[in-house]
């Protein structure tokens, strides 16, 4: 179990195989509500929807499943407007607490659902994705997509409860599975080199699926988050490192449509802004070339998508929220382990658009 440090509420993060079948018991404890709404997406929901309905039933709790169409594209007001409505309909009230069972996509639009559900509902995070239990599930983000760019609209709402069973990544294809760890590499490579090494020297293990290899990855990627959040949980200024890969990652997806799955996206991110700190002299020379190593023998991308656009790559940087006075800025690594900036910067470094467009696009 790890606990959150105090920010506006700390809340606990339970890890361990096999704690599905006990979800009903530890919410009831944590989290006492009235009714529950299970939200999902169909693709999850054909696994584990069941099972979690059951395990409530059997700890005395009432829930009720509502789903929505798998997929990042679907992340949008439209749905999170139908899962509100289903959720009317049904009769939930101010006594019910919001279930987010899935991944990432399933995260944030449960958690923006209960977020303004009434004017805010408890909502329980079982993610079922590696990059759902390490990262998005942890620190109370929640929003919707647009097309104009990724969770442009959302809000900042804490869960009562993450419970992470890592024996759910059983069901998860490999393309998403190795996507989770990009997260985790950013995790080291923002704040813990040791960490970053590790993930290198288990990766056989952690490929393929070794309980006690993956207890160990999400319980260092949520201590490294939760560190993070604690001290700036609406990303006023330290919760920024976060973002390292982030910009360029959200732009790709922007354009692509979603194309691509989002650790993918990161991965390529990572080394791109590393070699954009190269360029400016922030970044140790080398360090774009050793992530490219690390995360190409992790089998993830190292380069944007072939075909993108240049000129609408860089509208859609221009749209990111991370932007500020006009112009682009991103969080930057001295050397992996190690962030590069300070408070006074924001955490952040503004880039020239042409330094930017050479880099990306050479």
């Amino acid at each position: 179990m790890c606990t959150s440090p105090e920010s506006e509420r700390s809340y606990d993060v339970v890890i361990g195989a096999g704690l599905l079948e006990q979800a009903g018991a530890i919410i009831a404890d944590v989290c006492p509500d009235h009714r529950y709404g299970i939200i999902s997406d169909t693709r999850v929901a054909e696994h584990y929807g069941e099972a979690l309905s059951a395990a409530l039933s059997d700890a005395g709790l009432e829930s009720a499943l509502f789903k929505f169409p798998a997929g990042e594209w679907n992340k949008t007001r439209e749905v999170w407007s139908e899962l509100t409505d289903g959720l009317l309909r049904a009769g939930f009230g101010r006594d019910s607490a919001v279930i987010a069972l899935g991944g990432g996509v399933v995260g944030d639009l449960a958690g923006f659902v209960a977020a303004t559900y009434m004017r805010g509902v408890p909502v329980v995070q079982v993610p079922t994705t590696l990059l759902a239990m390490l990262d998005s599930s942890v620190g109370g983000k929640s929003g919707v997509d647009t097309p104009a760019g990724k969770n442009l609209v959302g809000a900042f709402h804490q869960p009562s409860l993450v419970l992470v069973d890592p024996s759910l990544l059983a069901t998860l294809s490999r393309p998403q599975f190795v996507a989770g760890l990009a997260e985790a590499y950013k995790h080291g490579a923002i704040k813990d080199v040791a960490y970053f090494e590790w993930l290198g020297g288990g990766l056989e293990r952690i490929l393929a699926r070794e309980t006690e290899a993956l207890t160990a990855l999400v319980a260092r990627s949520v201590e490294i988050k939760a560190e993070v959040v604690g001290r700036d949980e609406r990303e006023s200024g330290y919760r920024r490192i976060l973002n390292f890969g982030h910009t360029v990652a959200h732009a790709q997806e922007t354009v692509s449509g979603y194309g691509c799955l989002h650790g993918e996206a990161v991965a390529a991110g990572m080394v791109l802004e590393a070699a954009i700190g190269e360029a400016i002299g922030v970044t140790r020379a080398g360090t774009a070339g050793r992530l490219s190593e690390v995360l190409t023998g992790a089998g993830l991308p190292v380069e944007l998508e072939e075909g993108l656009e240049a000129d609408r790559f860089m509208k859609a940087l221009a749209l990111d929220k991370k932007r500020e006075g006009g112009r682009s800025r991103f969080t930057l690594i001295a050397e992996i382990g190690k962030v590069a900036g300070s408070a006074a910067e924001g955490w952040t470094h503004e880039v020239s658009e042409e330094t930017v467009r050479a880099v990306l696009f050479r």
